[in-house]
């Protein structure tokens, strides 16, 4: 795959020449001076111990800024976990978008902070009313969320199993805290927050 970019500097409001797409599971070329806006679609961030373990350092959407200079992480990946179309911002634009700026490190630090619940239940718990917010859409049963994770993706988001993750939802489903249909998950949360 061939990962060069054009640096364009056409204004901001010259979108269609900065916009890319980018297929599920691709990975969003680095660029040290590029940011990506997201106009459709999901991707995540990770890096990866010695070991090869996957560490998830943040899942982002529509109107939020992704890209290499936001991490001194090494290595940094950009995966899409959807089809996405991404806007190249150059640096030269950045100070235009203050508030997705801010708004990726809110995201980060709340993430941060769910990672370091305990117990494991608590922190799936949290960790699926996250990705609600930022990703849910409101049903009459309760909350849906949606973006397709698997088990292992939230497993690498939270530091703990598979077999663990599959167990907890298994319990929330049977408390009543969840419902799944097909693929998805529905929080049953009071006045579908």
């Amino acid at each position: 795959m061939n990962y060069s970019v054009t640096h364009l500097l056409a204004s901001p409001g010259d979108k269609q020449s900065n916009q890319q797409l980018f297929a599920r599971r691709e990975v969003i070329p680095p660029q040290d001076d590029i940011l990506w806006h997201i106009e459709r679609g999901v991707v995540r961030t990770l890096t990866w111990n010695e070991h090869g373990t996957t560490i998830t350092l943040g899942y982002w959407g529509v109107g939020d800024l992704v890209g290499y200079p936001f991490s001194r992480v090494k290595p940094y990946q950009i995966e899409c976990m959807t089809s996405v179309e991404v806007t190249l911002v150059s640096s030269h634009f950045w100070h235009q978008d203050i508030q997705a700026l801010v708004s990726h490190i809110q995201r980060t630090e709340e993430l941060l902070s769910i990672v370091h619940q305990k117990p494991t239940s608590l922190r799936l718990w949290k960790f699926l009313i996250w990705l609600s917010e930022k990703f849910g859409r409101n049903l009459d049963k309760g909350r849906l969320i949606d973006l397709y994770v698997t088990h292992q993706d939230i497993a690498e988001v939270l530091n703990t199993t598979r077999v663990t993750v599959t167990r907890l939802i298994q319990k929330f489903e049977e408390e009543g805290k969840l419902l799944r249909h097909k693929r998805s998950i529905i929080l049953c949360l009071p006045n579908n927050k």
